[in-house]
């Protein structure tokens, strides 16, 4: 079951959405070898902006998570791609479907 997740905003630099929709894809892969994430979605809503959004089980896991390479690779790229730093918000989950 889960309990808690993340919702993730990025806002791409102007010219730079097609690298931050290759970098969110590439980072499926390191999201599927996290046995600890059990859901991790990436999304495009425009040109510019992105979100990201996983569950965890419990607070461990979401702190493992964001010490994890995925969050160290999005910060470390974020001044050259983003415009604005990522805001990622905590959740609680109020409800699932798996």
């Amino acid at each position: 079951m889960v309990q808690v997740g993340l919702v993730v905003r990025l806002v791409a630099k102007r010219g730079r959405g097609a690298e931050v929709a290759a970098f969110l894809k590439s980072a499926t892969l390191l999201a599927q070898a996290e046995e600890f994430t059990p859901a991790w979605f990436a999304y495009q809503a425009d040109e510019n902006t992105f979100y990201i959004t996983d569950v965890f089980a419990n607070e461990a896991d979401r702190n493992r998570h964001i010490e994890g390479p995925i969050a160290a690779t999005l910060m470390a790229n974020a001044p050259e791609l983003f415009a604005q730093p990522p805001e990622i918000i905590p959740v609680n989950v109020l409800g699932a479907k798996l």
